[in-house]
């Protein structure tokens, strides 16, 4: 997904992942266009079913690993989605800043040197950007389209006696194992079109719901090895592919709204943010607005149900 790193001219490497080759073709369509739009980027680790913000300030991931600190909270959008709660969202105008928040957030993902790998993820990562591009009608109003592109970069299922994983690593691969284990039930599901689809046994199949039997365009690379020693990772590797390749995606066209209704939604936002705010400052035992309280109790209710 990253591929090789930029050469210290900026020129633009021939290994170059599918990362930086889709941030490239993105900005030359918008260049061609002549667009008017806003862009922002968000990073995420996913580790031992633990969520992190690749693009968090140093001094907050120097105390990531600490038992007593909350962790990032994934949270239903009421429209059958999910969303994760307080990423830092970077702003970008040009493709280098992608480039640098890249590499920025790999340099804080973790891997680890195994007997099949040199550097070995030891974690999921989704790398998102956000579009928001302005338009006009024929009327002369304006409009906003707003377009989202998900790259995950999924940890391979890793054999723990070849990998030669002990302790500590061989709890990572475990975690590692157990959610792509999920995600392969997540598309047999969909493909067998059970009854129940079963999304929340794991947050890597929560946060790629959309993805998966959802309203997305989803794309799968699988990434495979011609040696024999390999053949189990490999032949692994194709039955995830083969089996996604039957599921059945809903495509919708990005979504478009008025200016006007935009701003109206971003004032109603900004409300809420100062009523969490003014919740939390007042310190009384609730550190949310009591309507918010109330929803989330009555989402774990229904999802306690399920």
């Amino acid at each position: 997904m990253e591929g090789g790193a930029r050469k210290k001219n900026g020129e633009f490497p021939g290994d170059a992942g599918v990362i930086p080759r889709a941030v490239r073709q993105i900005f030359n369509i918008l260049g061609a266009q002549c667009a008017k739009y806003n862009m922002k980027v968000t990073f995420l680790e996913l580790y031992n079913e633990e969520i992190t913000d690749l693009l968090a300030p140093e001094e907050v991931t120097k105390f990531i690993d600490d038992k007593s600190k909350k962790p990032i909270a994934l949270m239903e959008d009421g429209k059958g989605g999910v969303f994760v709660r307080g990423l830092e969202e970077e702003i970008v105008t040009t493709a280098n800043q992608i480039y640098k928040i890249l590499e920025k957030g790999c340099a804080k993902k973790r891997t680890a040197d195994t007997l099949l790998n040199k550097q070995s993820s030891r974690s999921h990562s989704i790398l998102s950007i956000t579009i928001h591009i302005k338009e006009c009608t024929p009327e002369g109003e304006e409009m906003i389209k707003c377009g989202k592109l998900n790259l995950v970069d999924l940890a391979g299922l890793e054999n723990i006696s070849r990998s030669g994983a002990r302790e500590g690593r061989a709890r990572e691969a475990g975690e590692i194992n157990k959610s792509l284990l999920t995600l392969g039930r997540v598309i047999n599901a969909l493909v067998e079109h059970s009854s129940h689809v079963p999304y929340r046994d794991s947050k890597l199949t929560r946060l790629l719901r959309d993805s998966l039997g959802g309203k997305t365009k989803t794309c799968i690379i699988a990434t495979i090895s011609p040696s024999l020693y390999c053949l189990e990772e490999t032949l692994s590797t194709l039955d995830y592919a083969h089996r996604a390749k039957n599921i059945k995606n809903r495509p919708e066209i990005n979504q478009k709204m008025m200016k006007s209704a935009m701003i109206k939604d971003l004032y109603s936002e900004i409300g809420r943010l100062k009523q969490e705010l003014y919740a939390s400052r007042e310190k009384n035992g609730i550190y949310i607005p009591s309507d918010r309280y109330l929803q989330e109790e009555e989402e774990k209710k229904v999802q306690f149900v399920e």
